[in-house]
């Protein structure tokens, strides 16, 4: 999976930190110590120069392993010591250990090279986090998910109510999250205001982060003004945002059509669009718009490429922030 630089940076800059907390910590317990038996401070240091004990018998010319023996065997009686002082005063064992929230890299994100798991975990922690940040709600799940709001009531006798046309588009974003992968299709979720839409492509990048993908969430109006500042006013802060929508897992672009339309967000959607399509990388986007009005307000091309490589979700009903918010009103 690809993550952009920015989130291996502030991954990284976290390990920095739990590393200096952990060096902090000791320090303290360090001083703890050394303020109660003070004997434990001398028997550090004696510890600390027994490299450059070592050093200076090679200058000298003295017996270097003659040397090493005795240095070790002093070193043991001084270690012996301090074992005896920390159980003496009811200290734990490891008192005097550095404590890593990682015992494999030791906080430092790697091992022989390879990167570890901490560090994945981090970098997966920082795209939620930058996801649950744009979203308009907190991050959603599958499981505050109610069908509850939904009509059982069928509009036509040969149609599925609401809540059974919901439940079937339920089942079907859940089972694309707990299987999604780099070959999974694209997603065209489409219907009116308050059907759930939001909630469960948001549902659908919880679990897909969980499961170790690399997803951006974003409002159509956001990503162009993303790209509007990156292009125009050369502000650093965004730079490459256009490759990070582009190479992502996972893009998932709420609410197209609620943007300014001009010819750039015309232009800067349909690339965006286009190159995850001609590079097979799955899109999620949801749309209060037709099939028509999106393309009338983009191009037929575009609206062509969307629908030939999305399976669409067409979601019905009653608008159900507002029966939320009656429920809320009447102290449901």
């Amino acid at each position: 999976m690809k993550y952009n630089k920015e989130i291996y940076d502030k991954a990284e800059s976290q390990l920095y930190e739990f590393r200096k907390k952990s060096q902090e910590d000791l320090e303290f317990r360090k001083s703890v110590l050394y303020r109660r038996v003070p004997e434990a401070r001398e028997i550090e240091k004696e510890l600390a120069f027994t490299a450059l004990k070592v050093a200076k018998a090679v200058v000298c010319g003295a017996n270097v392993s003659e040397e090493v023996q005795h240095l070790r065997e002093r070193n043991f009686k001084l270690q012996e010591r301090l074992k005896e002082i920390i159980a003496n005063f009811n200290f734990p064992e490891n008192y005097l250990e550095l404590h890593h929230r990682c015992n494999e890299c030791k906080d430092k994100g790697f091992i022989d090279g390879k990167m570890c798991e901490c560090m994945k975990n981090l970098m997966k922690k920082q795209v939620y986090n930058d996801v649950n940040k744009l979203s308009p709600l907190s991050l959603s799940t599958f499981e505050t998910f109610s069908l509850d709001y939904y009509s059982d009531i069928r509009y036509e006798e040969n149609m599925p109510s609401p809540r059974e046309h919901m439940n079937a588009i339920f089942r079907a974003c859940v089972d694309y999250a707990d299987n999604f992968s780099l070959k999974s299709r694209s997603i065209l979720m489409k219907g009116g205001t308050g059907l759930g839409k939001t909630h469960l492509s948001l549902a659908i990048a919880n679990t897909v982060i969980n499961n170790g993908f690399a997803v951006i969430y974003v409002s159509a109006p956001n990503m162009v003004s993303c790209l509007e500042k990156e292009r125009f006013k050369n502000l650093e802060v965004y730079s490459g945002s256009e490759q990070h929508f582009i190479n992502c897992d996972l893009l998932i672009i709420d609410d197209l059509g609620s943007e300014f339309l001009t010819q750039f967000s015309n232009s800067a959607i349909y690339n965006i669009v286009n190159s995850r399509i001609l590079s097979s990388k799955p899109t999620i986007i949801s749309t209060n718009l037709d099939i028509a009005e999106i393309a009338n307000n983009y191009t037929e091309r575009m609206a062509s490429r969307i629908l030939g490589e999305s399976a669409i979700y067409e979601f019905y009903g009653e608008d159900i922030r507002q029966k939320k918010g009656e429920r809320r009103r009447r102290g449901l």
